[in-house]
């Protein structure tokens, strides 16, 4: 390695590598950079759900370096598809903001599995359901005013967390559901799209105390958590563990007594289950 030391060699040695940057590997790069494609790009407003038509987009030439592997290169594979986000003018169109059929009404409840079920309650007022502003995928605390004519207002355990899929308008529309441009402006619309129900993800258990709920006429929701998918899964992990603990399940050789029961006997000590909400996000 007694060559390295000699300068002679070394400049011999950077000359040949600049060379080799300049006149080989730099025009690489810059043809690579320089090599047009052609994408399509938005020019109208597209919102979510609505079919894309020839006006809405055109293709336009691009530099095709590091261009997204997606990006639709040919019109005629766009029009009459529907988006499924929202598209800006300019935006390219990517394969994955494409449908090829509308998106299904109220498609949240295609996706009940039979281990939980949808209920609805009724919002009176606006203040019974956060002023309006409950949206799908939040997570919510039911509370319930002179609980079981008890004169006091709880949160019953059951319904410490429970998550919203959707929220509905009076006129059997969800309120989440992307506005069309004519429907923006006209304040009759915007009250008409006020929430009158609420639909909840429940289990068995917590769906016969809310329709009990329903019947005394008295809700109250109240915001959690509104974020990460993972982070609301947290909070209803810990409604699991407290609904395991007031519903046990009960084997048919216990005492003889019959399984399925969901009921907790009087006098029985539930197992105790903190209620306590997960540790917010970042600690």
């Amino acid at each position: 390695m007694k060559f390295l030391k000699n300068r002679t060699v070394l400049g011999a040695v950077c000359i040949v590598l600049s060379l080799l940057i300049c006149f080989a590997l730099t025009p690489l790069f810059n043809q690579s950079v320089s090599r047009k494609t052609t994408v399509v790009r938005v020019v109208k407003s597209i919102q979510s759900g609505e079919q894309i038509t020839k006006d809405m987009v055109q293709t336009v030439e691009v530099g095709g370096y590091n261009l997204p592997e997606t990006v639709m290169k040919k019109a005629d594979s766009v029009v009459g598809k529907y988006a499924k986000a929202d598209l800006a003018p300019g935006d390219y169109v990517l394969s994955a903001k494409l449908s090829d059929a509308p998106a299904a009404e109220n498609a949240y409840l295609s996706d009940l599995n039979g281990t939980k079920e949808a209920i609805s309650v009724s919002i009176k007022n606006l203040a019974q359901g956060l002023s309006g502003k409950l949206a799908a995928g939040d997570i919510v605390s039911v509370i319930a005013p002179d609980y079981k004519k008890q004169g006091s207002t709880v949160i019953p355990p059951e319904l410490t967390y429970v998550e919203v899929i959707g929220v509905t308008a009076s006129s059997g529309n969800d309120t989440d559901q992307t506005k069309t441009e004519s429907s923006k402006s006209d304040s009759k619309d915007e009250e008409k799209q006020l929430p009158a129900t609420v639909t909840l993800l429940a289990t068995s258990d917590q769906a016969k105390i809310l329709a009990e709920l329903e019947s005394e006429g008295s809700i109250h929701l109240s915001l959690v958590y509104r974020g990460s998918k993972d982070k609301a899964d947290e909070f209803l992990a810990t409604q699991d563990k407290l609904l395991s603990a007031l519903y046990p399940k009960t084997t048919s050789s216990s005492s003889g007594t019959a399984s399925g029961s969901n009921s907790v006997p009087s006098g029985t000590n539930v197992p105790a289950v903190s209620s306590a909400a997960p540790e917010s996000e970042g600690k």
